[in-house]
């Protein structure tokens, strides 16, 4: 009887554990800025907020662009592999649009994604980071005080 409890309490604590991993996560200031930079050059944002973006994860925080900016991916998948250590790219997800880059721009959207706090995953040599329903605004104003704020995100860890 003991036995059958033990394997019980196991098991619920495992499923909870995998409740935690997959339960939305947020992160803001530097590493969301960081999150919205690495994702917005491939996303269907308009020019001028692709733009204001990049100026902004380039250190320039007195950019002319006045309204909130919201970066969206509905996945980002990276791999990266640990036996052909040459191989690493990411597939950035926007409605029916996928975009693949590879080299040092997937590494880079890797690297966030880790620094995001992702968990990473693995199976046969390679290396997941990934993320889905991926929410980043970004305002401006807040941003240009240089007092840490002004960017936020949102996402669930995984694909």
């Amino acid at each position: 009887m003991r036995l059958g409890r033990l394997t019980i309490l196991a098991c619920s604590l495992s499923l909870a554990a995998s409740a935690t991993w997959a339960a939305p996560a947020t992160t803001s200031g530097s590493v969301a800025l960081a999150l919205a930079g690495v994702v917005a050059p491939y996303s269907p944002l308009p020019a001028k907020e692709k733009k204001a973006v990049v100026a902004f994860f380039g250190g320039d925080s007195n950019v002319s662009y006045a309204r909130r900016i919201v970066v969206t991916a509905d996945k980002v998948v990276c791999r990266a592999s640990n036996v052909d250590i040459t191989s690493r790219s990411c597939a950035l997800t926007f409605g029916g649009n996928t975009h693949t880059v590879k080299g040092s721009e997937a590494n880079a959207i890797y690297a966030t994604v880790a620094l995001a706090g992702v968990p990473p995953d693995g199976a046969a040599g390679t290396i997941y980071e990934a993320l889905s329903k991926l929410s980043c605004t970004l305002d401006p104003k807040v941003i240009k005080d240089k007092a840490g704020g002004g960017a936020d995100c949102s996402f669930e860890p995984g694909n």
